[in-house]
């Protein structure tokens, strides 16, 4: 194709460019992924309602987010080692984020770290933590974000452990496998020369910025895992989340939540908001979509709390869906990575431009001039 024009365009060039181990490692699930593909399908099933004569010449898509001005009701999420699929490619992000006015959150598991990310003048970003069991490393990682100029903090708590994704055990995604099929993957790793000469020969050192401290020798995703799978606490409980308030003066958004009980201790722990969220079908493979839950989370908690979703959110139409279900924004995570591997900062700048042109399209058929028009009433019934 000469010119991309959907995010599933962006896929096939990212499937084409990067390894096939780093593109099924982003675009793969856990187990069968049924919860994956439900996250999709679940969307696709919603059917909008369409207006019209509504005087809607002027479009306005921006919002309001812990009194952050938003372009957009757009964020790009954490996606763990972006920096694999382009040069530098946290910092490529966080640039085409803020040039396109919404924020970047960037991942405990990046490859560049928050003080490089902060460097190009992305600042200010949000930060993601994950359920860290050494306690004063998490704090030293606060720290360092509030020094960067991280203003929201983005809590994990859907990842007690690691959930079986097949095409990365498939892949040898950390390591594993006879000398056959590592020879396999690095012939196939050396068929993809543009991406060879712009990662790992271009990219400078390929380290995990962020956990340099704690695994000053990692350099390679097995070590990675070992670490994560050490300092993942399954034990940790909503009680345990007081330290968080104590050590972080900013937002806190929850991420990972399905229940409205889980929802409205988020609300008691003193968050400022949660996502709902699945991990992108790459935990509890059969868990219901991000999509479905959401009324129900929103019912619950959503005068004390702004609400965000994602999993499977693919265009403009989508983040209407996800606003008429009561969503105040939606994280994109597969969407941005899909245009990074793709094209780089060029390509996460065009994803963003791309939903920012087919939220205005359909606002405008829907009959609504303004993010707080969509409300239940843009679907049908």
């Amino acid at each position: 194709m000469t010119v991309p024009a959907s995010v599933s365009d962006y896929r096939r060039l990212a499937r084409r460019r990067v390894p096939r181990v780093l593109f099924d490692y982003v675009d793969g699930g856990a187990y069968n992924e049924l919860t994956l593909a439900a996250n999709r399908d679940d969307l696709d099933a919603l059917k909008l309602h369409q207006r019209v004569l509504r005087g809607t010449s002027d479009v306005d898509t921006a919002t309001t987010l812990f009194g952050e001005r938003l372009a957009q009701p757009v964020i790009l999420g954490p996606v763990g080692l972006a920096g694999l699929y382009a040069r530098r490619g946290e910092t490529q992000a966080a640039r085409a984020a803020k040039a396109a006015g919404v924020p970047f959150c960037l991942s405990t598991v990046s490859i560049c770290s928050m003080e490089e990310v902060a460097a190009v003048g992305a600042a200010p970003f949000w930060f993601q933590l994950y359920v860290i069991r050494d306690r004063g490393y998490a704090i030293e990682l606060l720290a360092r974000a509030r020094a960067a100029g991280c203003t929201t903090l983005v809590f994990t708590v859907d990842l007690p452990v690691f959930a079986t994704r097949y095409r990365d055990i498939r892949n040898s995604m950390t390591g594993g496998g006879n000398w056959r099929d590592r020879l396999r993957k690095n012939i196939e790793i050396a068929r993809h020369v543009d991406w060879l000469l712009d990662v790992p020969l271009g990219g400078g050192p390929l380290t995990f910025g962020n956990l340099a401290q704690a695994m000053p020798s990692a350099r390679n995703l097995g070590a990675m895992k070992g670490w994560v799978d050490a300092q993942i606490d399954p034990a940790i409980t909503w009680r345990d989340l007081g330290w968080l308030r104590e050590h972080w003066s900013g937002p806190i958004v929850i991420k990972g939540v399905l229940d409205v009980d889980d929802a409205r201790a988020a609300a008691d722990i003193g968050a400022s908001g949660l996502v709902v969220s699945n991990h992108g079908g790459r935990q509890l493979d059969g868990a219901p979509s991000a999509i479905s839950v959401l009324p129900r989370v929103v019912d619950a908690v959503g005068d004390k709390l702004e609400v965000l979703m994602d999993g499977g959110v693919r265009g403009g139409q989508d983040v209407a869906k996800a606003l008429a279900r009561g969503a105040k924004a939606v994280m994109l995570g597969r969407a941005w990575a899909y245009g990074l591997a793709a094209r780089g900062g060029q390509g996460v700048a065009e994803i963003l431009d791309l939903f920012r042109r087919e939220l205005t399209v359909t606002m405008t058929l829907l009959g609504a001039a303004r993010v707080s028009d969509i409300g239940n009433d843009a679907l049908d019934r």
